[in-house]
């Protein structure tokens, strides 16, 4: 598989059409609306420095830090002594209660998130956490925490002590990028990043109620791509998100960061280029392009490369300054959507400062399949104003929200095939410094979008970690 074919034939503009893709929506169902409801504290004093232009308890990549099982609500950050906290309440409550799991951040460095998962066989509730191309830290739960909640009492001595390994598996010396998904029969996945930014591998580990699993890389860092301006050999694939839908299928949107500096009109800029997309029908044991052909397998010699055939679904060169790992998806038919990130072509060819540029002219665009199998974009017209990273969400009537940076919100109808997006919270009262995170588990249980945020402050000054809710159309 060396060949590489673009589907940007199958993209449709960035205006769609709605009678295309209105599909079989019902004329009573509402369009997006938000409601806020009300705000709780997680921490007035939370720790706070700036690292990679964003803040270690609010990164995108955290997945997840707001999770909502049983009744209850989780959350995980760090206080302003550096330690690692986790906690919970009853769910549309006021009050948090909060454990010390018996960790302190290491290094002021924003990658080294806390990450939460869930493994329904048993119970638990897993943290991995530090981590920035070296090793980890993991804390998981009694077994049944998750299940009990009201019955068990939320105290430090329900969690193991912190271990350097997944219960005596040792995964990799450079470790980043710590994602949990639970898998549709119960177990519980753990996807991460092998070496380092520019020349790294994707790959999943597995626990299925008694002992974790390597599964192995599934991406290569390999392969030649080469732009307009020079060639790279080696990279790594940052993913949008990795999500089961509900009939059981794993969806992974992602981009490529080139290590080499060469494919790019100029040396302020960022390499990621083009957003892909590959899916697994068999729990990530293997991976397919669009087209349903195997492109890769896990732990196996032929991984997804950035010279197969048909992954990539909205291409663009290194010259816009593409925002890698922002988010991503499914729908109740099992369509992937994703959020992506950059500066348009009207504004330029060339950026020269990817933080600058994106914060002057960066633009969110939601891409996604329609009800015909084709590819659709619809740039949001809402402008970042930051370099940051927008989250997305679909709410039971399909229609789809956009979280912007500093917790602004916009909306799109799934009648109008997603196109007519507007702003319907413009994070008036939230003094959100930038990025902000999701609840991804909550809306399907109440309708209620968590968001978490962490106030703006400066220097190292500790300051206020946040939740705003909002009612979704019920």
């Amino acid at each position: 598989m060396k060949r590489r074919t673009l589907l940007g034939a199958a993209l449709a503009g960035a205006v769609a059409t709605p009678a295309l893709a209105a599909g079989t929506a019902q004329a009573a169902d509402p369009g997006p609306s938000v409601t806020r409801t009300g705000t709780t504290t997680l921490d007035n004093q939370a720790l706070f420095f700036v690292s990679y232009d964003g803040l270690v308890n609010n990164n995108s990549f955290q997945k997840n830090a707001l999770l909502t099982y049983k009744g209850y609500q989780y959350a995980v950050w760090y206080t302003a002594d550096r330690a690692a906290v986790v906690g919970r309440r009853v769910l549309g409550g006021s009050t948090w209660s909060t454990v010390k799991v018996g960790h302190s951040l290491r290094y002021n460095d924003s990658h080294n998130v806390i990450s939460m998962g869930l493994s329904k066989t048993d119970g638990r509730l897993h943290l991995n956490m530090d981590s920035h191309s070296d090793g980890f830290t993991y804390v998981k739960s009694v077994a049944g925490l998750l299940d009990n909640p009201a019955g068990l009492s939320w105290t430090a001595s329900r969690f193991g002590a912190p271990q350097s390994t997944l219960d005596g598996l040792a995964l990799t010396s450079q470790f980043t990028y710590p994602q949990f998904v639970s898998t549709p029969d119960g177990r519980l996945q753990l996807s991460y990043r092998v070496a380092i930014s520019g020349n790294g591998r994707n790959a999943l580990a597995e626990y299925d109620g008694t002992k974790w699993t390597n599964l192995g890389e599934w991406s290569a860092s390999t392969g030649t791509y080469t732009s307009e301006h020079g060639s790279s050999t080696a990279r790594n694939m940052y993913l949008h998100g990795i999500d089961y839908d509900r009939n059981g299928r794993l969806h992974a949107f992602f981009t490529w960061r080139e290590q080499n500096g060469a494919v790019m009109c100029n040396g302020g800029g960022i390499t990621n280029h083009d957003t892909g997309y590959v899916y697994s029908d068999d729990r990530g044991r293997t991976w397919r392009n669009d087209a349903g052909t195997v492109v890769g397998t896990t732990g196996g010699s032929d991984k997804v490369s950035v010279n197969d055939a048909g992954l990539v679904v909205d291409p663009l060169n290194p010259d816009h300054s593409l925002m890698n790992q922002e988010s991503q998806t499914t729908d109740s038919a099992g369509r992937p959507h994703a959020i992506i990130s950059y500066v348009p072509g009207r504004f330029g060819q060339c950026t020269t400062n990817y933080v600058a540029d994106r914060t002057a002219n960066g633009r969110a665009f939601h891409v996604r399949k329609n009800a015909s199998g084709a590819w659709q974009k619809t740039e949001i017209p809402v402008p970042l104003n930051s370099s940051q990273r927008t989250r997305l969400i679909l709410d039971t009537y399909d229609n789809a929200y956009a979280i912007l940076p500093f917790g602004r919100i916009a909306g799109a109808s799934k009648a109008s095939g997603h196109t007519d997006w507007r702003l319907l919270f413009d994070g008036a009262g939230l003094n959100a410094f930038g990025e902000v995170l999701i609840d991804e588990t909550r809306i399907a249980q109440d309708g209620v979008l968590s968001v978490m945020y962490q106030e703006k402050s400066s220097g190292t000054t500790p300051s206020a970690l946040r939740v705003a809710d909002f009612r979704l159309p019920a």
